[in-house]
C-alpha cells in the first residue's frame, strides 16, 4: 500500500485493527504512514506491519484537522442528505465508499411521532468475517445523527444476500481498474 503522507504521533489514540475490528492503542511518538484519508477517517499502516483506522476525531493527533460532519444543504430532504452521509462512508481498505461499493442495502427515514425523524440503514460487508462490521455501523449512525431532523438512527448489518462485485457502480469498478 502506498502512503500518502509520513507522520508521526502527537498524542496516545485510539484505534481499530485492519481487518479484525479489534481496539488498539498506538503511543505518542509512533510513526506511521496514512494510506487513505478519506470521509473524515483515516486508515494507517504501522511499523509494525499491520494497518489501523484512526477516527476523524483523532485528526489532529496524526497531523490532520479535525473536520465535523456537514450535512446541511438547503432544499434537501432529510433522506438526500442521509445518502449523501452514507457516500462519505468508507471501507478502511478500499477507497471508494460504502454506496458505490454496493454495500447499502436500504436507507430510509421516515417521521417520528414525537417529532424528527428516524434513519434506517441495512448494509453489509464485502466478506462476512470482517471484524470491521461494528466500526463501519457506528460510523454510519454517528454520521446519520449529524443531519438536521434526524433524530434516531437504526443500522444493522446483514449477510443476505451476500455482497458481490456486481453490485458495485460503475463508477466504483471504474475507480479500482475493473473496467
Amino acid at each position: 500500500m502506498k502512503a500518502e503522507k509520513e507522520i508521526v504521533t502527537t498524542r496516545e489514540i485510539e484505534a481499530r485493527e485492519i481487518p479484525s475490528g479489534m481496539k488498539l492503542t498506538i503511543p505518542e511518538g509512533t510513526p506511521l504512514a496514512i494510506t487513505q484519508s478519506l470521509g473524515g477517517t483515516y486508515t494507517v499502516l504501522t511499523p509494525y506491519g499491520y494497518m489501523a483506522r484512526v477516527d476523524g476525531k483523532d485528526a489532529d493527533a496524526i497531523g490532520e484537522q479535525v473536520i465535523a460532519p456537514d450535512a446541511a444543504a438547503e432544499g434537501k430532504t432529510p433522506e438526500e442528505l442521509a445518502w449523501e452521509q452514507l457516500k462519505t462512508c468508507y471501507d478502511p481498505e478500499i477507497p471508494v465508499n460504502i454506496v458505490d461499493l454496493g454495500l447499502v442495502y436500504k436507507c430510509e427515514v421516515t417521521p417520528r411521532p414525537e417529532g424528527g425523524s428516524k434513519a434506517e440503514v441495512r448494509f453489509t460487508l464485502t466478506a462476512p468475517g470482517c471484524g470491521m462490521g461494528d466500526t463501519l455501523k457506528e460510523d454510519i449512525k454517528q454520521k446519520l445523527l449529524s443531519v438536521p431532523d434526524i433524530e434516531e438512527a437504526d443500522v444493522q448489518v446483514m449477510f443476505d444476500p451476500p455482497w458481490s462485485m456486481s453490485m458495485m457502480s460503475d463508477a466504483a469498478k471504474l475507480q479500482l481498474g475493473m473496467m
